[in-house]
């Protein structure tokens, strides 16, 4: 099969690569002729996600087609959708590309989110604060992302520093014990999941995520992150984030795409979440991922990316560079999996070399 990918981000390179293990074409669209899924699938269309005659062209290539980030319009894909293949459908696309909507959702099928508020002008802030209490955090409610458009508010003298959206959400802060992440995959006949990382964050960004340990409390995480996979009718790939605190854990947001925080599954699992997807787009049966180790992925920024050569000759490390031309700060250029690995060893043998760890 050919199967046609919105975006040729690191995600939409991982999917290629999936594909071509199991003997698939791709095939993608992205604006940058050399983005990183241009070094793996078939052809690249270069164009705007946003175009409808690209959309349509990469369309008439492909037997299915699926969408590698969300920053796509959503309504706009309501024509591909009536004449295409795109079994993910839209509708977990559309709620995802707004806080509001999100945590909306989430609500209504049985998840908990942090207290929010929505956020349109000054006055709404002042109200927002005092109806959650102060600390409370400011987010864009679209196109925030690795801590871009959020704001941390912890007195009223922090109100100077916010940059307000035309449209936002307060969010009652909340001392979390850690956050963690579960990755689903759901067809007509069952939904299997990756095991849950715990995800450390560096500057709003993932730096970490960590696989081995398993909490009591994740038993009841993915309970009720696949019922609301069903109630929510969304079948594919779909990413929950949440914010665990003792005995509870809070819906913080969902990703319906392959995630950072599952990268470790390529070489830490026996199928990885880009395999899970391609089976689901190419309609092969589910299996459920089992892990092989204790394992650590580690995201590479700009920053640390000269560092990479240091650890190619290693036993159980693995390197995944995105070929990304420009370092601009704080990009995504690569990630390190360590497998066969605890968080103990990693902070002993390897966290000294990462600068701020």
């Amino acid at each position: 099969m050919t199967i046609g990918i919105i975006g040729g981000g690191q995600l939409g390179m991982m999917i290629a690569e999936a594909a071509k293990r199991k003997k698939h074409k791709t095939i993608c669209l992205d604006p940058n002729p050399f983005c990183s899924a241009s070094y793996v699938c078939d052809e690249v269309i270069v164009g705007s996600f946003n175009d409808l005659t690209k959309l349509k062209e990469l369309g008439s290539k492909v037997d299915v087609l699926t969408y590698e980030f969300e920053n796509i319009d959503a309504l706009g894909l309501d024509y591909i959708m009536a004449n295409y293949n795109l079994p993910e459908g839209i509708n977990p696309l559309y709620i995802s590309q707004n806080r509001i909507r999100e945590k909306d959702n989430a609500l209504k099928h049985g998840l908990k989110p942090v207290p929010y508020y929505k956020v349109l002008n000054k006055e709404d802030l002042i109200l927002g604060i005092k109806k959650l209490g102060l600390p409370v955090v400011y987010k864009t409610t679209t196109l925030g992302y690795d801590g871009h458009g959020q704001y941390l508010i912890n007195s009223l003298a922090d109100l100077d520093k916010v940059v307000l959206a035309n449209e936002g959400i307060l969010e009652k802060y909340l001392d979390f014990d850690y956050e963690c992440s579960i990755i689903m995959i759901r067809d007509n006949n069952k939904i299997v999941s990756l095991p849950i990382s715990i995800n450390k964050h560096k500057n709003g960004i993932l730096d970490l995520s960590i696989v081995g340990k398993e909490e009591p409390i994740f038993t009841k995480i993915k309970e009720a992150s696949y019922n609301f996979m069903i109630t929510s009718n969304f079948y594919g790939i779909l990413c929950i984030e949440y914010f665990v605190k003792g005995n509870d854990f809070y819906f913080n947001e969902m990703a319906p795409r392959p995630h950072n925080s599952g990268h470790y599954s390529i070489e830490g699992c026996s199928l990885s979440q880009y395999d899970l997807l391609v089976d689901f787009l190419t309609k092969e049966s589910l299996e459920e991922p089992l892990l092989q180790s204790p394992t650590i992925m580690k995201n590479i920024l700009s920053e640390d990316y000269d560092k990479l050569h240091l650890f190619k000759e290693l036993k159980d490390v693995h390197i995944h560079d995105y070929y990304k031309k420009d370092l601009k700060p704080r990009r995504k250029m690569g990630h390190i999996t360590f497998t066969n690995l605890t968080y103990e060893d990693y902070l002993i043998k390897y966290a000294k070399v990462f600068e701020g760890e």
